[in-house]
């Protein structure tokens, strides 16, 4: 056979010449070739991203959405407009809606990302939502801020729009559930705090609400405020950016927390991989590099108020309308998950708000709250929103039982997950791989995660006095000049020399250095010559990029251990913390909140109106009563519901679950208030004695559901059936 392109002689083979070779040789030039042709596609990749991020920032409102969906409030149209909007996610094929169950609502972080995290998969918070049946809608921005755009316009449309979704659905079988993934979760638990009863179960993934919260050695991020000096840094870069603060910097944050990976992991992972990798790297891409930008106000009030602040634990933060953001004012069930692997929200900044604001989970019990927490044990930050382990799992249960955390009794619990068991008993009342089961906890459990103590306290108490003093200051001598130079042209300049942003702008197809990369990567792949797994220089690629990995994630440990001692040092100066006026003896230097005299008026006729109750109801109230009564102290899990559900369709009963729940809430809390009088009365609210027999087996079929009943169950139910004087208890 010849060759027309080499001028009819036959074709050189190379094969033969490679035979002849030393073994070493032939394996060095294989190797070469590979790394070679990675080098090409390596780089045409890049080109792709950047191409990628200019199309994708073309569009009006660019996001990641996996979902179709259509439009239902734009804020900016309101009267205080927003950039944000109300869309509803259509299901995909084969998935049926049922417009009975309680619609979900997923908000997205606008942390200097662009929307879409929620929802970035098939298997995500939306998809898992979706496939068990909810409604499901979505609050996503746009990339520029609306002007004069502020937090607290903000809240007032996530009212708006919740406020429509539940119109939307004045059928369904509860209010709805929304998740705020990240920064929006304290938002939206601020949105709860000031219109308590506006919506169901809320579930925080990834949110922190307790600023100065951590463990040594572990949680860095938290001594960046101090180090920068304040709040002021802040304000530099929004007059910089001429009334905007580019959320870039936001990422570059995120992205310096980890080194090794950023400076070298990542794009080496591609560059090895990238016969398989190139797909999952531009699909993520596509959101990580979609810069957005916030109003300087909106960040200013973040960092002054929460990240520098922390005035939202302990109910410090003021609205401009004088409305305090109290955090136990939220009368909807709140679900906090959060990982040990999370390096950006670690678990104590998740659940620090709780001990901050309560004194035991019987000050819990009193404000009528619902806390549950999911603790994973590995997963990064990205991972509680994007991970599909996690959508399948977590989310999963979240979303098929919510009517469980809805209607649980008050108090503090944590959600556990236990493979399920087909064995087990009543197996078929449980939903999926894994049965939800909440377990009874106390603050003791979220102190003995670790935390803060009075001189950690007194180091940030001190940075956040320090950074009203930089900012006065600035305000003073420093912003006037500032703002007299910047412009909107300087602005957009800085913006896309942002050393974030610039990577995605150099390597697209207008940089005419790049045009021939496409045409080259497509010979590439028509001749592509992979080296063997075992070919020892490969072997040799990834032993250096295993030690230059871990020199750099050394290096990094080394910047946060030292960045920890000088934060310690300098704010733990007793001169330093007498300066701005944190006196030695005070043994709390943030305030404990505290409760107002309407607040406990409120609470004292709260009290009265449920002890006048106790005696008033039925067979239904006795039910729950003495089922809260025997199980108290145990946990519940989805089997319980299940069998409750089973027992009053068996006897033609319709409770919704709000309905459901208010029972339960006020007969637990009449036997917080009262136990024995509580108990006493349930002879009255059953005269029948074949009803007070029927009540009782009742009860013991659905506490026996999940197993023999422990001996403290035992106990309890055995004293319900002498107080009605049950043949049982004779025998």
């Amino acid at each position: 056979m010849t060759d027309p392109a080499n001028n009819g002689r036959p074709p050189y083979d190379m094969s033969a010449t490679m035979a002849s070779l030393p073994a070493a040789m032939t394996q060095y030039w294989d190797y070469a070739i590979d790394a070679w042709q990675r080098s090409i596609l390596f780089m045409d990749v890049l080109r792709q991203r950047s191409n990628q991020y200019q199309e994708h920032n073309a569009q009006a409102v660019p996001h990641v959405l996996h979902f179709e969906h259509e439009l239902v409030v734009d804020g900016r149209k309101l009267a205080d407009p927003v950039n944000y909007g109300l869309v509803r996610m259509k299901p995909p094929a084969g998935v049926v809606t049922d417009m009975r169950k309680r619609p979900f609502v997923v908000i997205d972080p606008r942390a200097g990302h662009g929307p879409g995290i929620g929802g970035f998969k098939s298997d995500s918070e939306i998809g898992v939502a979706l496939k068990a049946g909810h409604p499901c809608y979505f609050i996503g921005f746009s990339p520029e801020p609306m002007p004069g755009q502020t937090i607290e316009h903000i809240l007032q449309a996530e009212a708006v729009f919740l406020e429509r979704v539940a119109a939307l659905h004045p059928h369904a079988d509860g209010k709805p559930c929304v998740i705020g993934n990240c920064q929006a979760g304290w938002a939206l638990m601020m949105l709860a705090a000031v219109h308590p009863g506006l919506v169901g179960p809320l579930i925080i993934a990834g949110a922190p609400l307790s600023y100065w919260a951590g463990v040594h050695g572990i949680n860095p991020m938290r001594y960046s405020g101090g180090l920068l000096g304040g709040s002021w840094l802040t304000a530099l870069t929004g007059d910089i950016g001429h009334g905007k603060f580019d959320g870039a910097w936001l990422v570059s944050n995120f992205e310096s927390l980890n080194p090794a990976n950023t400076l070298w992991a990542k794009q080496y992972n591609l560059w090895a991989k990238v016969d398989t990798e190139a797909a999952r790297y531009l699909e993520f891409e596509r959101w990580w590099g979609g810069h957005v930008k916030l109003n300087a106000e909106e960040m200013q009030f973040i960092v002054d108020n929460l990240f520098v602040g922390n005035r939202l634990a302990t109910a410090e933060l003021v609205l401009s309308d004088g409305v305090r953001v109290d955090l136990r004012n939220i009368r909807s069930p709140i679900v906090c998950f959060c990982s040990r692997g999370d390096n950006i929200t670690p678990p104590q900044q998740a659940l620090g708000w709780i001990v901050d604001l309560y004194s035991s989970v019987d000050d819990i019990r009193a404000h009528g709250q619902t806390i549950v927490y999911a603790l994973h044990e590995s997963v990064g930050h990205l991972g509680i929103f994007v991970s599909a382990k996690v959508a399948t799992k977590e989310h999963a249960e979240f979303a098929s039982n919510i009517d469980l955390i809805d209607s649980v009794a008050p108090g503090l619990y944590e959600a556990v997950l236990i493979p399920r068991d087909d064995k087990a008993p009543s197996a078929d009342l449980a939903s999926g791989d894994w049965i939800l089961r909440l377990e009874p906890r106390t603050l003791e459990d979220i102190h003995a995660l670790g935390g803060n103590d009075l001189a950690d306290e007194r180091r940030f108490e001190t940075v956040r006095r320090i950074s009203e003093i930089n900012h006065g200051l600035y305000d003073r001598f420093l912003r006037p000049l500032v703002r007299s130079v910047a412009n909107d042209q300087a602005a957009e300049m800085m913006s896309r020399l942002h050393p974030a942003r610039l990577p995605y702008e150099i390597f697209s197809d207008r940089n005419p250095f790049m045009a021939p990369l496409a045409q080259l990567a497509a010979q590439v792949r028509e001749r592509r010559r992979p080296a063997a797994p075992d070919n020892p220089f490969v072997k040799l690629q990834e032993e250096i990029s295993d030690r230059l990995e871990a020199t750099l994630r050394g290096w990094g440990e080394a910047r946060d251990r030292f960045q920890e001692q000088l934060f310690n040092t300098t704010y733990g100066s007793p001169q330093l913390q007498a300066a701005v006026g944190l006196k030695p003896d005070d043994a709390r230097p943030r305030p404990a909140p505290g409760t107002s005299a309407e607040a406990r008026a409120l609470l004292e006729a709260r009290i009265a109106q449920l002890r006048s109750g106790i005696g008033l109801g039925g067979r239904r109230e006795a039910a729950i009563r003495t089922l809260l009564y025997a199980g108290r102290g145990g946990g519940f899990d989805e089997r319980h519901l299940g069998m409750i559900r089973q027992i009053y369709q068996r006897h033609g009963g319709n409770l919704a679950i709000e309905d459901f729940k208010r029972l339960v809430r006020e007969q637990f809390l009449m036997l917080l208030i009262d136990e024995q009088a509580a108990i006493a009365a349930l002879p009255a609210l059953v005269p029948d004695p074949a009803m007070r027999s029927e009540l009782v087996a009742l009860v013991r079929e659905v506490l026996e559901s999940v197993g023999p009943l422990s001996e403290q169950a035992a106990s309890r139910l055995a004293r319900i059936e002498g107080m009605l004087a049950l043949p049982a208890a004779a025998e």
